[in-house]
């Protein structure tokens, strides 16, 4: 195989890459059911579902084929964890959502993620703090013989209940008073 020119070459690597209309019409065919099959996963953030989707769309634009923002917008707000249903609404009633753009989108959702991960390190963190607080409170009244006790008394309550696989989250705590 031997081409004359550059332009030879280039109609060459052109026509391997990317094949005839019939075959970029068959790839950017299951690349749209592709996309339309993706769906948000449990574990995933926002960045990295939308990263997912813009891979499959670059593909798509890469075949010459338009797929417009407003669907991938639609997309990602049909598609998203139902943990993010109030960020949703609160776009809803504050903005367009046919006139959104991608990049609003994208910034508004994590802003949400990211407050509602640090709400919910405070309530562990308060969580600790407390349980942390108490037993340092019971620590100072009771000896030796009364820790004993105490957790004694804590695994026979935990161990007791309505059913096999009742679990209590009290724990007892008995003093000696001298």
């Amino acid at each position: 195989m031997s081409f004359q020119t550059a332009k030879e070459v280039w109609d060459y690597f052109k026509e391997e890459y990317e094949g005839d209309k019939r075959i970029r019409g068959i790839q950017v065919l299951n690349l749209i059911r592709e996309f339309e099959l993706q769906r948000m996963k449990e574990l995933e953030t926002i960045k990295e579902y939308s990263n997912r989707l813009f891979e499959i769309v670059n593909k798509v634009r890469l075949l010459g084929t338009k797929l417009l923002e407003f669907r991938i917008v639609e997309k990602i707000l049909v598609t998203m964890l139902e943990r993010y249903e109030a960020s949703i609404t609160t776009l809803e009633n504050t903005k367009d959502l046919s006139k959104i753009s991608l990049a609003e989108l994208i910034n508004a959702l994590p802003a949400q993620e990211q407050r509602s991960l640090m709400r919910q390190e405070q309530v562990v963190e308060g969580a600790l703090l407390a349980k942390y607080n108490e037993i340092g409170k019971h620590k100072k009244k009771t000896d030796k013989k009364a820790q004993v006790t105490s957790i004694a008394n804590s695994v026979n309550y935990h161990t007791q209940g309505k059913g096999r696989n009742s679990k209590k989250n009290f724990h007892l705590v008995s003093t000696v008073v001298k």
